[in-house]
């Protein structure tokens, strides 16, 4: 099942926006992987990241 998943992280004195579309068995799966996406890419930790929206992505 595939989730778009929206937010924002902190950037330095900046808060970035994102929107990642992740492959997961459900949407607590989902989190966890843009936490380990992000943390990992950015050097965010969980605490400055902060999803606003998770929906699940119709496929075709």
């Amino acid at each position: 099942m595939l989730f778009e998943i929206s937010g924002k992280f902190r950037n330095g004195e900046t808060w970035r926006v994102f929107t990642k579309v992740i492959e997961a068995h459900n949407e607590s799966f989902a989190k966890e992987k843009v936490y380990s996406l992000i943390g990992s890419n950015h050097k965010v930790k969980r605490n400055l990241i902060k999803i606003e929206k998770v929906s699940p992505v119709e496929e075709a």
